[in-house]
Order: structure tokens, then sequence, then C-alpha cells
């Protein structure tokens, strides 16, 4: 029996009675013996035979005892609901540990030995000092009845929980093992096997009628196809005698188709010879009109080749003539070309004298030039100081402009990096409302209506939080809680309350809120510097490995002494004894583990204990807010800079106009003057330019009459040319007129040769047309004669081979008498085979496996019912057993229940209530008078004679318990200070224990 939540106990009850005079029963445990296990160095302890109590305060080493008691007697780790591995009960900075425990039994006790080995996680098994297996030393201890994974008898504090949970049949065979008799529940488990047997055996006789009922359905269905085979086969017998008859009825109409086309090739041939005498007479006559042909193409030739040649001269004189026009044309053209040339001449000479009268005029009326060069100095001083001013302007406007892209580069940069982190404040935020999507909507109203708070307000700490190094941020996560991971933090007591009121009573929203101190902590320096802890591998304190507002840090610091806990390396992991014991650190962080530190009430010495750090969820993205601050800042400074740029070079733009508008007004006055001056000087130098241009075209004058002269003397010597060249012309065209005759009547001649010899030619095409017809149709039935005689020989083959005969064999006479029964036609046999195939198609999913199978199932059917009758006579069997080992196991389980239920009531008769054994309920941790009671009845059940050994673990016992002399207090004292068991004196114990009872007297 055990309580989880307090107390701490657990029970231990081993061995069996026996009838030997020995305060032992055989199988319990005489002694204990542990090196190197768990707390304990060296142990050894030595229990009584009835009950044990093992008193001792938390951390000296109970639990030790019970888990030496566990894994000596062939135990689990897994039995005792810690750790997985056996290597892990060796004490630390060990590779070996040993656990002996010795048993009782007649006429020699059993010494059970098991090394634990840590490197490879093995264990060594010895009996009596001799080398054992695993599996000896559990028969050994079923033997003795030890059941250290039967929550019965072996409970420890660890395992309360899985007890509560046995469920009635589990309970049950608990306490068969436990306290009845070895038959009985052999009896329980040869039940249970002849139920499950009889369950395999109705399944499978209800499993195989089925199968016996369906397989006769089956059957019948078999048996209709079988008729309907017979009937198929019938059809089918009928159409392989028609196919084995139709190539013979084919072979014997090619065969007569053959005889016919031989007989028509031999009259082919006939006629073939007839016209090949016929066609030698036409042969003679187309040669000679062919020579006739060639005569007249020859004369014809030489002909045209002398035509052709006056045809060339007389087109040459043809173009000499067409050259001579062109002549003359181009003559009179450029004649007139001189006479347009001295028309404009003259016109231009009176365009010249019209200007230079009117420049002359306008010369006449100009007065005498004034002296303008002090006007148009003073212009030029003027535009000189507008230049440099504007210049000076351009320089600044130039200054001015690369200061602003300055600015507006810089800027860009802070806008591209704010939303860097903008971007990280987004994932953590999102992260927030994945997780705690209350908090989450708190924050969405914070921030819409931080106006109703009078100091600062905090969103929740992973918002807050920055980590410098996101590798640091798993010792933040695991040294503040999530529940203020995900808190908002005030600065004042009202404010919380009133976000308090609002989220939690208004929107009814599950959230965290914490108030920092008023007092300043985030100041506070660690209790020495981190330099001194160099050696030891720590490298920094948590509160230097991230960042956080003010009221965040003041917090951090009160509540959690961020400033105050170190951060170490695996170094500081592997000399940890040493950094325990020197440095007197409470909580310190290694590379993967978290330790913590407290002194012992008892020995006043250090405890530690360490768990791994679990990964970081909600800092592993930070914000740098002091980097977000100036960034923040410097945008802003930005922005006022830009604007006071932007006014400046808003003055300088319009001073930059004013002074162009001034320049240009400047250079008008100054180009005005300039054309004053020189305007007389222009004149006189254009008129003069005008008269040298007059002289010029005087001098160019053109005599047109002696022009005219010329071009009609050269006109004279062409036409003189022409004249000579027409009568060349004509005496050839003389020449070529009878030449034209001759090849006109050469040609009628050449027409007349050719229609004969056409004619000749379409006769004897006529004739060979014929002729090649005939060859044509010969040579058309010669291939089809022999292809017939081919496809008789191939019909003659097949034939033979679908009736099954060899080359010699002579037609069987059962062949001949049932084709005498079949139809003598192709048509009629197809028609015929066509008939019998569609009704045979009609007997679809038939074959000849169908009658096998028939009788293969009905040869099953039989087995199979032969079979069922067995186990139906098996069934019967295992029914009958079933009631006679149902009566025996009834009538043991009956007495058990029996006395199981008077002690029951009796135990709880004890602690004044009523109670039987099927009576289930849950109880909370028991109270003070319950715990006497159930002391009370503990002790009055483990002392009597010829009981169980029992074991009762508890670190404390309340005062004026009932006790025993055969109870056993084993009292547990372990520490560093703890004087060696050679050096105990008890008479001064005694002694001293008698004093201390004087003095309380």
């Amino acid at each position: 029996m055990a309580d989880a939540r307090e107390k701490r106990r657990a029970v231990l009850k081993v061995g069996k009675h026996n009838v030997s005079q020995s305060p032992f029963v055989v199988g319990s445990i005489v002694r204990i013996s542990m090196e190197n296990f768990l707390t304990y160095s060296v142990c050894e302890v030595r229990p009584g035979p009835n009950l044990n109590v093992v008193l001792g305060a938390n951390g000296t080493g109970k639990s030790s005892i019970v888990c030496a008691i566990c894994l000596g007697l062939a135990g689990k780790p897994s039995f005792l609901g810690r750790a997985d591995k056996v290597g892990l009960f060796v004490k630390q900075g060990c590779m070996k540990g040993t656990v002996e425990i010795e048993l009782f039994k007649s006429p020699e006790n059993i010494i059970i030995t098991r090394e634990i080995h840590v490197v490879n996680n093995t264990s060594v098994w010895f009996i009596n000092g001799r080398p054992a297996t695993l599996k000896t030393v559990e028969e050994q201890i079923a033997d003795l009845n030890i059941q250290v994974d039967n929550l019965c008898q072996f409970l420890p504090q660890d395992k309360v929980g899985e007890f509560t949970k046995l469920s009635k049949t589990e309970l049950l065979e608990a306490t068969e093992k436990s306290i009845g008799s070895p038959e009985m529940y052999q009896f329980h488990c040869e039940l249970k096997n002849f139920r499950e047997k009889e369950r395999e055996l109705e399944n499978l006789c209800k499993e195989k009628t089925t199968s016996l009922e369906k397989m006769k359905q089956r059957v019948e269905r078999y048996k209709q196809d079988v008729e309907r085979y017979h009937e198929c086969k019938r059809h089918v017998d009928l159409i392989e005698m028609l196919e084995r008859k139709r190539p013979w009825v084919e072979y014997e109409n090619f065969r007569e188709q053959h005889e016919e086309v031989k007989q028509y090739r031999n009259q082919v041939k006939k006629e073939l010879k007839s016209l090949k005498e016929m066609q030698a007479p036409w042969t003679k006559r187309i040669q000679e009109a062919e020579e006739n042909l060639r005569n007249l193409d020859m004369k014809t030739r030489d002909n045209t080749a002398e035509i052709r040649s006056i045809s060339q001269k007389c087109k040459e004189k043809q173009d000499a003539l067409e050259m001579k026009d062109k002549q003359i044309e181009e003559i009179n053209q450029a004649f007139r070309m001189k006479k347009d040339e001295e028309t404009n001449r003259q016109k231009k000479i009176h365009q010249t004298q019209v200007i230079i009268e009117e420049w002359q005029n306008e010369l006449d009326t100009m007065a005498v030039c004034e002296n303008l060069q002090p006007q148009i100095d003073a212009v030029n001083t003027e535009l000189k100081k507008l230049q440099e001013e504007r210049a000076n302007i351009d320089n600044d406007i130039s200054d001015l402009r690369a200061d602003k892209k300055n600015q507006e580069r810089e800027e860009k940069r802070i806008i591209d990096r704010l939303g860097q982190l903008n971007n990280i404040m987004h994932m953590k935020e999102e992260n927030l409302k994945m997780r705690f999507r209350d908090t989450h909507s708190a924050l969405m109203w914070l921030r819409n209506n931080k106006d109703k708070f009078k100091k600062k307000t905090c969103e929740p700490m992973m918002l807050e939080i920055n980590v410098k190094d996101s590798s640091h941020a798993k010792y933040i996560e695991n040294h503040i809680s999530e529940n203020d991971m995900r808190a908002f933090v005030f600065e004042c007591q009202e404010d919380m309350e009133t976000f308090l009121l609002e989220v939690h009573d208004h929107q009814k929203l599950r959230v965290n809120a914490v108030c920092a101190p008023a007092e300043s902590y985030a100041g506070n320096l660690p209790s020495r510097p981190i330099e001194e802890l160099h050696r030891y591998g720590f490298y920094s304190y948590l509160r230097e490995l991230f960042d956080a507002p003010p009221p965040v840090m003041n917090y951090l610091c009160y509540q959690y002494r961020v400033h105050d806990v170190p951060v170490g390396t695996q170094k500081t992991r592997d000399m940890i004894e040493k950094v325990i014991q020197e440095t007197g650190l409470k909580q310190i962080y290694t590379a993967e583990e978290k330790y913590a530190i407290k002194v012992s009430s008892y020995t006043k010495q250090n405890l530690s204990s360490n768990v791994c750090l679990k990964e970081a969820r909600y800092l592993t993205s930070s914000v740098d807010t002091d980097e977000r601050r100036q960034l923040e800042n410097r945008g802003q400074d930005i922005r006022n800079t830009l604007k006071s740029l932007d006014v400046r070079l808003t003055v300088l733009f319009d001073r930059q106009k004013l002074l162009e508008h001034k320049d240009n007004k400047l250079r008008h006055e100054k180009k005005a003057l300039l054309e004053r001056g020189n305007r007389r000087r222009q004149l006189e130098s254009k008129i003069s330019m005008k008269h040298d241009s007059l002289r010029q075209l005087e001098q160019d004058a053109i005599d047109l009459e002696k022009e005219f002269q010329l071009a009609n003397v050269k006109i004279k010597e062409i036409n003189k040319q022409k004249s000579e060249l027409v009568t060349e012309l004509m005496h050839l065209m003389k020449k070529i007129i009878p030449l034209n005759i001759i090849k006109v009547s050469l040609t009628l001649q050449t027409t007349r040769a050719t229609a004969e010899k056409n004619r000749l030619q379409s006769e004897y095409k006529t004739a060979t047309v014929q002729l090649r017809a005939a060859q044509q149709r010969f040579h058309e039935l010669d291939n089809k004669k022999q292809l017939l005689y081919e496809k008789c020989i191939e019909l003659m083959k097949q034939a033979r081979q679908v009736c099954r005969l060899g080359p010699n064999q002579d037609f069987p006479e059962e062949f001949q008498v049932a084709f005498q029964t079949l139809p003598n036609t192709l048509e009629e046999i197809d028609a015929f085979l066509n008939e019998e195939k569609t009704r045979a198609s009609c007997f679809t999913g038939l074959s000849a496996s169908v009658v096998e199978e028939y009788n293969k199932q009905t040869q099953e059917i039989q087995q199979l019912t032969e079979y069922l009758e067995g186990k139906k006579n098996e069934l019967n069997n295992y029914k009958q057993n079933i009631s006679q080992v149902k009566e025996k196991w009834l009538s043991l389980l009956k007495v058990m229940i029996e006395q199981v239920n008077g002690k029951f009531s009796k135990f709880f008769s004890s602690m004044q209530c009523v109670g039987e054994v099927d009576l289930h309920m849950e109880n909370e941790g028991m109270d003070p008078l319950n715990e006497r009671r159930v002391f009370e009845m503990v002790v009055d059940t483990a002392c009597k004679k010829r009981t169980s050994q029992y074991f009762l673990i508890t670190p404390k016992l309340l005062q004026n318990l009932p006790y025993n002399d055969k109870m056993t207090v084993l009292f547990v004292y372990n520490g560093p200070f703890m004087l060696e068991t050679y050096k105990w004196n008890m008479k001064r114990f005694r002694k001293r224990q008698r004093r201390l009872s004087r003095m309380s007297e």
C-alpha cells in the first residue's frame, strides 16, 4: 500500500509459507548487499523474517534498497518506473555496480549476484558464486514464487498509479498468483486456454458449416453447367467435322478453276503468234517516212539560218537609225537649255539691281553711326555679375542635391532595416497568436488602448525579450516559466488591475500579467564578477545574454535573479562536482543542462538536481530594441533634414529663375546695341557684294543665234547618215522576202510528211496495242494458272493437315461417310458452320474444367463433411473439459474469496468501516487516522506465525504507533558525515539513550 503524494511509501511481500522451524519462510530475503549502486558505494542490509519497516529522510537511499531488490531478483528497470536502462542505476562516476541478494532456502540459501556494466548497459549473473544465465535466475526466482512484476507483491512508489489502474480481471489474476495455491492459478490458465480453444472451435465449425453450404450450392450450379457442357460438346464436334470438309471442297473448286484457266491460256497463245506475223510490213513504211522528214528538216534549218542572219543585219540598221534620232533630240535639248539659262540670267540681273537700289536707299536715309560702346560695356559688367551669382547658386544647389541624395540613401537603408526588424517582430507575433490566442487578442486591445494607462505598459515578455545570440534562447526559456513568457508587465498595480478587469471580466480572455517591483533590481550586481568563474567554464550571466525594457528586466532580476545565474560550457559539465562544492551557486547552466543546488535539511550538504534543456520555441527570432529605437530616431532626424534641404532648394530655385530672367533681359539689350552699330557696315558690305555678282552675271551672257546655227549644222550631218542607213535597210528587206517564201513551202512539205508518218505510226501502234494486250492476257493467264496450281497444292496440304493425314496416308473411309452427310458447297458449309458456331456461342463460360471442378467439389464436400463431424466431436470434448476444470477452479476460488473477504471485512472493521472484496472505489491521499489504522492492520497481518516477509518503506511514521517484537526497523541514514559502521559502539548508543530518557523525565 502506498501514498504517492506525501508519505512516499512502498510495500514488498516476498516468499511463500514453509513448514520448517526457521523464522524465515522459503524465498525470504536474508541479506541485501550493494556496491557502487545508486547512492551507495558499499551497503549491506539484513532484513527480518516478518515486517520490515524501512525509515529514512528523503534522499538518504531508501529507494536504492527497493531498486536493488527489484533488479537483484531479475526485475526489469521498467518495473520501477524510473530509468529505462539498467546502466543508469550504477553510481555516478563508476563503470560497474553490484547487487547481491541472499534468499532463504533449506538446506542451503540461494545467493543471486548481478553485476551491472555501464559501457555496454549489460548485466552478468551469478548463483552461489557460479556464472548463470538470466533465464536460469528467473527460473530459480519463479520456483520461490517471487513475482517482482506483480503489483500485489512488489509495489514501488512510482508504480502506485499503475496499481490503481488494474482492471478487475487483472487484479484477480494478480491476487491468485500472490496468495492463491498454484493449482488454482493453473486451473484458471487451463480454463482460459480451454475457453479460447472452445471459441476457436466454435468459430471454425461455424465457418466450415457456412463453407459447406456454399459448396453445396456451388455444386448444384455446376451440375447444370455440366449438362450444358455436354450439349455444347456435340455442337463443337459438328463444327470440327465441317471445318475438316471445308478445305476439301475449297480444293476441288480451285482445281476446276485451274483447268479452265489452262485451256484459255493456250487459246490466247495462238492469237499472239498471228498478231506478230501481221506487224512486219508497217515497220518498213514508217522507216521511209522518217527518212523523208529528216531531209526536209535539214533544208528548213539552212533556210532558217540565212533568214536569221539577214534579220540580224536589219535590226542593226534599225538600231543605228534610232541612235541618230536620239542624237538629234539631244542637240535640240541642249539648245533649249542654253535658251532657258539666258532667260534666268536676265531675271537675276534685274533682281540684283532691285535689291541694290533698296539697300542704297536705306543707306542714304541712315544717320551717322553713334557711339554705343559705353552702353555695351555697362551691360557686359552687369552680365558678368549675374553669371558669377548664378555659378554660386548652381554650386549651392549641386551641394544640396548631393546632401539630399545621401540622406535619401540613408533613409532607404533605415527603412529596409526596420522592415527586416518588423518582419521578425511579425513572426514572433504570429508565434504568439498560434500558441496563445487569448494573449494575442489582449495584445491587440492593449495597443489600441494605451491611453487608458498611467505608466508605461510592456507587451508579453516573449515579444519584449530580445536574445543577442539565437543559440542562447534555450537558456532564457528554460529559466523563465511559460506563464511569465506570455505575461504582460506593468509598472503600477492600478494599471494591471485595469487591464485584467477588461480582458478577464469583460472579454473572458485567459491571460497572465505581472507588476514590476517599485524598487529597481535591474542594476543589481552579481554576487561575484564573471571573471572569477571563467576557470569553471562560465562565460556570462543570463542578464547579459538578452535585452529587455527596464520594467521587464527589473521583474526578471527580482523574480528569477537573472543577474546572478551564470551560463557555462561543456567544461562546466565535465567538472560539475567541483563547481557545486566550490562556488556555492544555487542555479547554473551548462551547454545542455540546468542544475539546481539546495542545502539538505538533514546533512546541511549540497543536493543537486539536473534536467536537460528543452529546445527554444519563443525567442529564436529576436529584435534588437536599441537598434530599432536608434533607427527610428535616426529616420526622424533624416526626414527633418530632408524637409530643411527642400526649403533651401526652393529658395535657391526661385533666385535662380530671377537671375535667369535678368540675364536674358541684359542679353537682349546687348544684342540690340550691337545690331544698331553694325547695320551700316553690313549694308555697305552687302551692296558691294551685290555689285560684284551683277558684273559676273553681265559677263556670262550667251549668244543664242550662234548656238542655233551650230545646232542646225549638226542636225544636217546626222540626217545625211540616216539616209544612207535607210538605203541599206531596204536592200536587206528585198533579199529576205524570197527566203521566207521558200520557208513556207518547206513547212508545208514537212507537215504532210509528218501527217503520213503519224498515220502509219498510229496504225502500227494500234496493232502493237493489240499485240501487247494479247501478251498481257497471256502472261496474266499463265501467272493465274501458276497461282491456282500453287493454291491447289497448298489447299491439298491444308486439308490433309486438318484431317491429320500423313504424307502417304489414304483418305479415311470414316471421313468419306461423314462428309456425305454434310453440304457439298462452300456457301452451304459456311452457312451451316455459322449456324452451329452461333449455337455453340450460346454456351459461354463453359470449359472442360467445369466437369473437373464438379467432380472435385463433390469430393471436397464429402471430405469437409467428415472433417466437420470430427471438429464437432472435439468441441463437445472441450466443453466437458471446461465444465470439469471450471468446477475445480471455482471451488478453490470460492474458498480464497471467503478468506479474503473475511480478512478484508476484518481490516475495515479495525478501521471502524465496512467493506467487501468486490467493492471498488478510488481514494485521495490517506489522512492520519486512516494511516494509523492501516499501519496497525499491516503489523497485525505481517507479524503472525509463519507469515510472508513484508517490506514497508516510508520517510516517517506517526507518533505512538503500535509495534510488535517480530518487526524489524531498518533506519537508513546515509551521508558524507555518517560514522563508519565498524566504528559503532552499541554500548555507548544505549548509554546515551538512557541518559536522554532521564533528562526528558
